[in-house]
């Protein structure tokens, strides 16, 4: 069964950004002040890169570096993964995954930054999948004599008598056009 939850209408919006020439300094202070894990790295304008508390504490600190001297650009992560707004939460899951990633920046059809959808905002609308995946099982394992209210599988509108037909949950002109 596919979801269609779109990715804007469960990401973060509200980015925080930084210049590529910014330290590393900075960027963990902007870190610290709005209480996120990471920060999207700008280049002219254009997102480029991200850093995260990891790649500070992996890339600067434990290698020993001056985190005052050390350019963001020097240690972002690039080329920057992203993920658009219209694209499903299905699509952002499989791309986290296969990314090895924790976050996505989110962009529009114009490819202009508009968000961040990150494991912990799927994770915030996973209770609600898991029930609608739920109840759907239990009507595809109806008896075929039943009938239910609700919205035809097949044209969407909605019916006080909809019945299992292969499967789904078909209004009685679906049915009756599927015979023919």
């Amino acid at each position: 069964m596919r979801m269609d939850i779109k990715v804007g209408s469960c990401m973060t919006v509200g980015v925080f950004t930084l210049p590529a020439d910014k330290t590393v300094f900075d960027a963990a202070k902007l870190l610290k002040k709005t209480m996120v894990g990471s920060i999207i790295v700008t280049r002219k304008g254009k997102a480029s890169g991200i850093i995260t508390e990891r790649d500070i504490i992996h890339k600067v600190i434990a290698a020993g570096k001056n985190p005052r001297k050390v350019k963001l650009k020097s240690i972002m992560s690039k080329p920057l993964k992203v993920i658009k707004a219209s694209d499903t939460i299905e699509a952002a899951a499989i791309s986290l995954r296969n990314n090895r990633v924790k976050r996505l920046p989110v962009v529009d059809k114009e490819g202009r930054l508009v968000g961040i959808i990150t494991e912990g905002d799927l994770l915030r609308v996973y209770p609600g999948i898991v029930d609608v995946i739920s109840e759907m099982q239990e009507l595809r394992q109806a008896k075929p004599n039943e009938y239910y209210t609700g919205v035809c599988e097949i044209c969407g509108c909605f019916s006080e008598g909809l019945k299992r037909d292969e499967g789904k949950l078909k209004c009685d002109e679906c049915i009756e056009e599927a015979e023919v």
